[in-house]
């Protein structure tokens, strides 16, 4: 997907920013009420966070997400060199879904929208949607081919597996 934003259309740019679309389904053998709370439960997100992200948050948690929660956390995304990431929580509505945004960290965009359906009484459906644009411009492409996207699925298989052992 390319940047097609009011006022993008027509720019006299050298380049269109590419922005990306992650989007990962998986049902999980929790009743919906259970998932939303281990979800909401900012606590819980270095549950489904490989080790090798040297994953640490820094700032204080509450038990539960709430719009304009800010979460401050260490990682080391590629060759183990830690960097900043500030997140906010932008959107909430219980138990359906959730929204959060990077306000610092390694990427130019952020936005991971979370979504819960109940499948059954014993059953939930957890549907993640991220939109991303990498730094660097032109050379961000290439290390999103490279580099970026294939950490992002493993991640993501990560936690397929940590969400499938509960």
């Amino acid at each position: 997907m390319f940047c097609s934003c009011v006022g993008c259309e027509g720019a006299d740019v050298d380049y269109v920013v590419p922005i990306y679309t992650l989007s990962r389904t998986q049902t999980v053998q929790m009743p919906l009420e259970a998932c939303w709370r281990f979800f909401s439960d900012p606590r819980n997100l270095s549950k489904i966070t490989p080790p090798t992200m040297g994953f640490a948050v820094l700032s204080e948690l509450p038990e539960a997400i709430r719009p304009g929660l800010m979460i401050c956390y260490s990682v080391a995304p590629l060759f183990g060199i830690p960097m900043s990431w500030l997140t906010e929580i932008t959107q909430v509505r219980a138990p359906e879904y959730f929204v959060d945004e990077q306000r610092v960290g390694p990427y130019k965009v952020w936005h991971h929208e979370h979504f819960f359906r109940a499948v059954d009484a014993e059953r939930t459906e957890v549907r993640d949607l991220v939109h991303y644009v990498p730094p660097l411009g032109p050379l961000g492409a290439v290390l999103n081919a490279v580099l970026i996207r294939p950490q992002l699925e493993r991640i993501f298989d990560f936690r397929r597996e940590a969400l499938s052992a509960t």
